[in-house]
C-alpha cells in the first residue's frame, strides 16, 4: 500500500446499492470516491450477500484501488428453533415486529496472511452459502459457530495458524448492543466468548462515530466505550465509518430504502439515521473522528493530548494494517482471468488421457455419419476447416469446454427432449460435429471465427433451445449428473425503475395508496430516472397533472433510486457448470423454485471464467414435440425431425407453403412483418430463409436495407457490390451487408487481416471511439491495398453504419432450422 505525508484510511465496513434497500450507492460510486480521495483499499461488505463483489472488483482494478471482499450477516441463536419469532404490536391484529438481530461484519483474508491464494475468499463464500442454506430463505442469519468454522484454517485446523476470516463486532453487534446498554460486564462476557470461539487474531471491534444522541447506535459515548472495551480485554480495535452512501447528500434516499424495507412512512420514530454520517469520509475527517473517539474511551486522554495523539494513530494504524491483511487478488484469490471447467473425469475420460485427444477423436469419427456419401475433395475441405478448429481450441485449451456442452446435450436427448443449438456456435464445424447445432457451416458458408477466436479471452458462448414444457427437468437432470458442487443456476438482479420507485417512494412518504397506485401505472415501464423527461414528453402524463409542487419532491427521489438493486431473482436459463470448488468461487442461495442460484449475475460468471450455459426454453420446440407425438400416436408413423432423410431442406412443397404466407405458428417467420416480407421475397431455399430472418429485424428495417435488397433479388435493380473484390462476400445477399460474417470477410479482404481480427474490429465497430479507432486504422490499410479513395469512402460508410444494423448469419442459420 502507498505511503503519503498524510497516513493511508481504508473504509472497512461499506455498503453498496446491493445491500437490497439498504445502500445507496452502485459500487463504481464508491470506488471512484475512494480513489478520488486517495484511499488504497476499499471493501465492499454488503448485507446478507456478495451480489455485487464482482463489479466491485472489476472497477477496483480500472482505479488502482486493491480490493477488500465481506459480509454483513445478521447473527441468531446457534440453534434456529430457539429463535424468538417477530411478535406483534400490542393492537390486536397488529403489524409484525421487527426483530432487529445483532449484525456482524466477515472480511476475507488475503495471502499476506500467510493463507493459500483464494483461501479466504472461497471461506466467505461457503460461509454466506451456509448461511443462506440453513434457515428460511430470504431471510439469511448466521450463528458465531457457523462463522467460527469457515474460519479456521485448512482441513485439519491448526490453532496457531491465521484465521481465514476476520471478524468486526461493531455498534449494533451483540457486543455493541451491551456497550450500547452500559452492560459493561456483559459487554466483556461476550466479547471473550467471540475471542474464544474463533481462531487467534480473527476478532476486532469495530469503532463507529455517527454522531447523534447516546442512546442510538453509532454515537460518540458508546464509540469511546468500544474502544475502552478492546484495551481492557487486549483485542485489536478499527474505526469505520460503517458507509451505507457515497457522498452525504444522500442520506435522505437512505431514509426512504429503510421506510420502505420495514414497510413504514418516514417519521423520526422509525428511523435509523440521526445525522448525515455514514457516506464515504475522505481520509482527514477519519483521522479527525478516530482523535475525537479516543478522547471519550478513557480518562487522561480528554483535550486531544500527545496521549491521545498517539492512541488516534494507533488506531488508524490497526485499521490500515488489518486492511493490508483483506486485500483480495483479483487473479490469485478470486480466480479472475482463468477459466474453470469440469474436470475430464466428470465427462468420463480416463486419468492422464488428454481431453482436446478426446474431442479431436470423436470430431474425426463423426465426419462419416455427418457428410455420409461426399466426395474425397468435400471431405477433404471439411477436415481442412476441422484441424483449424480444433488448433484454435488447443492453443485457447478449450476442449472440456466444447466436450461438457456435448454432454449437456446428449443427457437432454437421452431424456427424449428436443434440444437444439441457436447464436454464433452454430457457425463451428466442432460443434456441428459433437451433436450441439444441427446447422451444417461448410454448407452455409458459416465461420468459427464470429463464435471463438483465439484472440478473444473469454470463453464462447453456446445458447442451446429445449423444450418450454419440460426446462426444470433437464436443470434436475444437469444437477444429478454433475453435482451439486460444480452446476449452480445464474442469478439477475430486479431494479428500481419507474413504478416501483414511484411506489415506494410515494409510501415512503405517506400519500395514500390508491394515489400512488394510480400514478405508478400511469407511466410506462421504463427507467426511473426518466421520470420527468416522461411527465413533460408523453402526452397522456402531460395531461395527467402529476407534474405539480407536492410531487416533486417524491420524483426527485425516484430519480435517486434508479438502477438500485431491489432484489435477487432466478435468471431464466443460465446454468453454471464448473469444477469441485464452484462454491469456492461463489456464494450460492435457493430459488423460489429450489435450485441453487448464485449470487452473482451472467456477466460476473463470465467475468470469473465460469462456464454458463443458456438453456431456453422454448414453446415452438415444446410444440414441435408435441406435434410428432401425435403423428405417431394418430398415424403410427415415427418422425425425426433432425433427420434429413425424412425431412429435407429442400423440401418444396415446404417452401410453397411459406411462399403463401400462411405462416402463423412457424417460429421467426409468423409476425404480420414477416408475413409481408416472405411474400415479396419469395423464399426458394433454406438460404433464403436464413436471409429472410436476418433482414426483418429493427436495424436493417430502420436502415431501410430491405428495399434494395428485394429490387435486386427480384431484378428491378442491379445489385451493387462497392467492389469486384467484394462480390464472394457480398453476392448472396444482393451487395447488401445483411450478416456479421459479411463484415469480417470485408475487412479482411479490404485490409489482409486473419478473420479472427477482423472480428475483434467488427467488435469494436460498435462503440463511437471505437469507430474512431477503426476509421484512423482501417483507411490507410485499405488505400494501401489499392482502393481507391471515393470507394474506400463507400465502404467505410457500410462499416460504419454496421454498428446499427448487422445481424449473425449463424445465429439465423440456427432459427431458420
Amino acid at each position: 500500500m502507498t505511503t503519503t505525508t498524510t497516513p493511508a484510511f481504508v473504509h472497512l465496513h461499506v455498503a453498496s446499492g446491493y445491500s437490497m434497500r439498504y445502500g445507496t450507492a452502485k459500487p463504481h460510486q464508491l470506488v471512484e470516491r475512494a480513489a478520488a480521495f486517495g484511499q488504497p483499499a476499499l471493501a465492499l461488505t454488503d448485507r446478507d450477500g456478495l451480489y455485487g463483489a464482482v463489479k466491485f472488483v472489476r472497477s477496483c482494478m480500472e482505479h488502482d484501488v486493491a480490493p477488500i471482499l465481506g459480509v454483513d450477516l445478521a447473527l441468531g441463536p446457534e440453534h434456529p428453533e430457539r429463535q424468538r419469532r417477530p411478535g406483534r404490536t400490542p393492537v390486536r391484529g397488529g403489524a409484525l415486529v421487527d426483530p432487529r438481530l445483532p449484525r456482524v461484519t466477515v472480511l476475507a483474508r488475503g495471502s499476506a496472511t500467510g493463507l493459500a491464494p483464494g483461501e479466504g475468499w472461497a471461506a466467505l463464500c461457503r460461509l454466506v452459502t451456509a448461511t443462506h442454506l440453513r434457515g428460511e430463505r430470504g431471510n439469511p442469519v448466521t450463528t458465531a459457530s457457523l462463522v467460527a468454522e469457515h474460519a479456521r484454517p485448512g482441513p485439519a485446523p491448526d490453532p496457531a495458524g491465521p484465521s481465514r476470516l476476520a471478524v468486526l463486532l461493531g455498534p449494533d453487534s451483540d457486543v455493541g448492543r451491551e456497550v450500547l446498554a452500559k452492560r459493561r460486564d456483559r459487554a466483556r462476557a461476550a466479547l471473550e466468548r467471540w475471542v474464544a470461539l474463533l481462531p487467534r487474531g480473527a476478532v476486532a471491534v469495530e469503532v463507529v462515530c455517527h454522531g447523534g444522541p447516546e442512546h442510538q447506535p453509532g454515537s460518540l459515548g458508546q464509540a469511546g466505550r468500544m474502544l475502552a472495551l478492546a484495551r481492557d480485554v487486549g483485542v485489536p480495535s478499527v474505526i469505520t465509518a460503517a458507509v451505507r452512501h457515497a457522498d452525504p447528500q444522500d442520506a435522505a434516499i437512505v431514509d426512504v430504502l429503510d421506510a420502505a424495507r420495514r414497510l413504514v412512512a418516514l417519521d423520526a420514530r422509525h428511523l435509523d439515521r440521526v445525522t448525515t454520517a455514514g457516506h464515504l469520509s475522505p481520509t482527514p475527517l477519519m483521522h479527525a473522528l478516530a482523535l475525537d473517539v479516543v478522547q471519550v474511551s478513557g480518562p487522561g486522554l480528554v483535550g486531544g493530548g500527545s496521549l491521545a495523539r498517539e492512541q488516534a494513530r494507533e488506531l488508524l494504524a490497526r485499521t490500515t494494517a488489518l486492511a493490508t491483511e483483506c486485500i483480495q487478488d483479483p487473479r490469485s484469490d478470486l480466480g479472475i482471468g482463468s477459466v474453470h471447467l469440469p474436470e475430464p473425469g466428470v465427462l468420463g475420460i480416463r486419468p492422464g488421457t488428454n481431453p482436446h485427444h478426446v474431442l479431436a477423436r470423436r470430431c474425426r469419427e463423426s465426419i462419416a455419419t455427418r457428410y455420409p456419401g461426399r466426395s474425397q475433395s468435400e471431405l477433404g475441405a471439411v477436415s481442412d476447416r476441422l484441424e483449424d478448429e480444433l488448433g484454435v481450441i488447443e492453443t485457447l485449451g478449450y476442449a472440456t469446454y466444447f466436450l461438457t456442452v456435448a454432454q449437456v446435450c446428449d443427457l437432454i436427448r437421452e431424456m427424449g427432449v428436443r434440444v437444439a443449438a441457436r447464436g454464433s456456435g452454430a457457425g463451428s464445424l466442432v460443434n456441428y460435429l459433437l451433436g450441439i447445432s444441427g446447422v451444417d457451416p461448410m454448407r452455409h458458408g458459416l465461420l468459427m471465427e464470429r463464435f471463438c477466436s483465439p484472440l478473444r479471452a473469454e470463453l464462447p458462448d453456446i445458447d442451446i433451445d429445449v423444450e418450454s414444457a419440460r426446462r426444470t427437468e433437464i436443470y434436475e437432470r444437469i444437477l444429478d449428473h454433475f453435482g451439486g458442487e460444480r452446476v449452480t443456476c445464474v442469478s439477475m438482479m430486479d431494479t428500481y425503475r419507474v413504478r416501483h420507485a414511484i411506489r415506494d417512494a410515494g409510501a415512503a412518504l405517506g400519500l395514500p395508496p390508491p394515489e400512488v397506485d394510480a400514478m405508478a401505472k400511469a407511466f410506462p415501464h421504463i427507467a426511473a430516472r426518466n421520470v420527468r423527461n416522461a411527465l413533460s414528453e408523453l402526452p397522456e402524463l402531460r395531461a395527467s397533472g402529476l407534474d405539480v409542487p407536492r410531487l416533486q419532491l417524491m420524483f426527485d427521489i425516484v430519480e435517486r433510486l434508479d438502477g438500485l438493486p431491489r432484489h435477487i431473482a432466478l435468471h431464466p436459463c443460465g446454468v453454471v457448470l464448473s469444477d469441485s470448488v464452484l462454491l469456492d468461487r461463489t456464494p450460492v442461495e435457493a430459488s423460489w423454485l429450489g435450485f441453487p442460484m448464485s449470487q452473482f449475475d451472467k456477466d460476473d460468471v463470465e467475468e470469473m471464467g465460469l462456464l454458463k450455459l443458456d438453456v431456453l426454453g422454448i414453446r415452438m420446440q415444446s410444440a414441435m414435440a408435441h406435434a410428432v407425438d401425435e403423428v405417431e400416436r394418430v398415424d403410427g408413423t415415427s418422425i425425426d425431425l433432425d433427420d434429413e432423410s425424412q425431412v429435407p431442406f429442400d423440401d418444396e412443397p415446404t417452401f410453397e407453403l411459406v411462399r403463401s404466407t400462411r405462416t402463423l405458428g412457424c417460429f421467426q417467420i409468423e409476425s404480420p412483418g414477416q408475413r409481408e416480407l416472405i411474400g415479396k421475397f419469395g423464399p426458394q431455399t433454406f438460404d433464403d430463409l436464413i436471409i429472410d430472418i436476418s433482414l426483418f429485424r429493427p436495424g436493417p428495417v430502420k436502415s431501410d436495407m430491405i428495399i434494395p435488397f428485394l429490387n435486386a433479388r427480384q431484378g428491378w435493380k442491379d445489385p451493387s457490390f462497392l467492389h469486384p473484390t467484394l462480390i464472394p462476400a457480398l453476392e448472396e445477399t444482393e451487395g447488401v451487408v445483411v450478416f456479421h460474417e459479411q463484415v469480417l470477410m470485408i475487412v479482411a479482404e479490404t485490409t489482409g487481416v486473419t478473420l479472427a481480427q477482423a472480428d475483434e474490429v467488427r467488435r469494436a465497430l460498435g462503440t463511437p471511439d471505437g469507430q474512431r479507432q477503426i476509421e484512423q486504422w482501417w483507411r490507410p490499410a485499405a488505400l494501401a491495398r489499392g482502393y481507391a479513395p471515393e470507394v474506400a469512402d463507400k465502404i467505410w460508410e457500410v462499416l460504419k453504419a454496421f454498428a446499427s444494423f448487422g445481424f449473425c448469419k449463424a445465429h439465423a442459420a440456427a432459427f431458420a432450422l
